[in-house]
């Protein structure tokens, strides 16, 4: 059987936003053996998103073991040099990607929202895409705390992090059961928030069991992470924090229910620093329940 290997070997939210790339390139080759190559721990997102037939397990860049002259190598990690070289070195017959570093294709924009950038990248290899194709299949499992507000302080790199005085601020504003998701890393920050303890669910829930319940969530209250992009896949309303990255590029679909919040003319712009974006901190704990309130008024 022939075989499409498409290469996103990066975290949560990035992979959300290439889901509409990977049901173009199912509905492209529906007879091939679709694989996609990205961090093993994302199998259960994988799966709700359906249509993968096989997950690769990719440490970042690094080689990939097990993988042989795929008929299709497609680069939805980036435009090169050092993902070329990764699909590059399976040998694969043809090559979809960006033009550069000796691929064809589109031209590499700044600016682009990264669902229509990669759409844009299939469309000029003659693959339909549909960037709005996001929503993703619920998990067969219940949520554990359905109907909850669910808050999440955490982020990857300190760029990304609102104060989490502001998020219990927050919390003690909501008249509604309030859980605080994050990693087990996260737990005395996601207690500081002030919830009862059985309430803070940071290390204790598995990637279904976070898809569970943002799926079945009454609202959902984050700064842009993996978890924001999952309320996006589940329509469930968000209000998301912005900092360094763009809402243009990195944020909800236009007609969902969602408020992004962010001071862009404060943008610093630099996603890996240890301290919160100044577009961030200019969002004050007001702004944030003024955002609470009109989605879930009336």
């Amino acid at each position: 059987m022939s075989t499409v290997l498409a290469l996103r070997a990066l975290n949560l939210g990035d992979l959300l936003v290439a889901v509409p790339a990977l049901r173009a390139l199912r509905r492209h080759w529906p007879e091939h053996r679709l694989q996609l190559a990205t961090s093993a721990w994302l199998e259960p997102i994988v799966r709700l998103g359906g249509g993968i037939d096989e997950l690769v397990p990719a440490n970042g860049l690094h080689p990939l073991d097990g993988v042989e002259n795929p008929d299709v190598a497609v680069n939805l990690h980036g435009a090169g040099p050092q993902s070329n070289e990764v699909l590059d070195a399976l040998g694969p017959r043809h090559r979809i990607g960006h033009r550069g570093h000796g691929w064809d294709g589109p031209i590499w924009t700044d600016g682009l929202h990264e669902r229509q950038r990669w759409c844009r990248m299939l469309t000029a290899h003659g693959i339909d895409c549909d960037a709005d194709d996001l929503l993703l299949r619920r998990p067969d499992i219940g949520s554990v705390a359905p109907g909850a507000v669910v808050v999440h302080p955490g982020a990857g790199y300190g760029s990304r992090r609102w104060p989490v005085e502001r998020y219990a601020q927050v919390a003690a504003k909501i008249d509604r059961r309030v859980v605080v998701t994050g990693t087990e890393r996260e737990r005395d920050l996601a207690l500081a928030v002030g919830v009862p303890d059985e309430d803070v669910l940071a290390g204790r829930l598995d990637l279904t069991e976070l898809a569970a319940l943002i799926a079945e969530a009454h609202l959902v209250i984050s700064a842009d992470t993996g978890v924001a992009h999952l309320s996006y896949a589940y329509r469930t309303p968000s209000v998301v924090l912005f900092g360094p990255a763009p809402v243009e590029q990195w944020g909800p679909p236009a007609d969902g229910p969602h408020r992004c919040l962010t001071v862009a003319s404060a943008r610093r712009g630099d996603p890996f620093t240890d301290d919160p974006d100044p577009a961030l901190l200019g969002v004050s704990v007001d702004d944030v329940l003024a955002g609470v309130a009109a989605l879930t008024s009336g």
